[in-house]
């Protein structure tokens, strides 16, 4: 089916961030105290935005996070997307193939702005990109399972949710893309096939994607 928009999500889809994020995510919550493995963290915060890591924590233990946790955080991340960062093998091919073919595409991360733009930036990415086509969960307050995000990107680039594809790694953007009515491709190159439950398609190797979308 052509569709008339492809919404990427970013961490593990366009750029390899996730072992990079969620391993520094899971030793900083176990330096303040709570002890995380990183299979910890990819099970419970991958595809999540930040307050949902800080709803979780306090809903577990009791306890706040830090008011700097995000920034320390950041921090951390943006250093080692410096030094380690990578695009996901085959993401500036299919980027290239919709800009070639005139699919209409764009981002909608959990992460924020400046996450996605240190990420493409790094990996070179940001040649696809302008900012008219990236969305973030700070544009809507809720972020991902809801569907705010993906409805809100629709909504900016003019096409109907049931019109849209959302290409998604993790089990919270498949939920979050169901609930916008969209169609949804799993991308499993790093989450098991069980875990994205709901995905209209599932697809394990980048190469594959645009030959689904266009």
């Amino acid at each position: 089916m052509r569709y008339d928009l492809v919404i990427f999500d970013n961490d593990g889809v366009l750029v390899d961030s996730e072992p990079i994020s969620n391993r520094l995510l899971a030793e900083y919550l176990t330096e303040l105290g709570h002890p995380t493995s990183y299979e910890d963290s990819i099970r419970d915060y991958m595809g999540s935005a930040m307050h949902r890591i800080h709803d979780l924590i306090e809903e577990r233990t009791g306890q706040r996070l830090p008011a700097d946790f995000d920034d320390v955080f950041h921090a951390r991340v943006f250093a080692a997307f410096e030094r380690e960062l990578k695009a996901v093998d085959g993401a500036a091919d299919v980027l290239a193939r919709l800009a070639e073919d005139g699919v209409p595409y764009c981002v909608a991360s959990s992460g924020s702005h400046e996450r996605i733009r240190v990420g493409h930036r790094t990996t070179g990415l940001d040649r696809w990109f302008d900012g008219g086509r990236i969305f973030s969960s700070q544009d809507v307050g809720r972020g991902k399972p809801a569907p705010d995000l993906f409805l809100y990107a629709a909504e900016r680039m003019g096409v109907a949710p049931e019109r849209c594809v959302v290409v998604e790694d993790s089990p919270l953007g498949v939920q979050a893309a169901v609930a916008a009515g969209m169609d949804v491709l799993g991308f499993t190159a790093m989450t098991p096939v069980e875990r994205l439950v709901g995905a209209t398609r599932l697809f394990s190797d980048m190469g594959e994607l645009a030959e689904l979308v266009v």
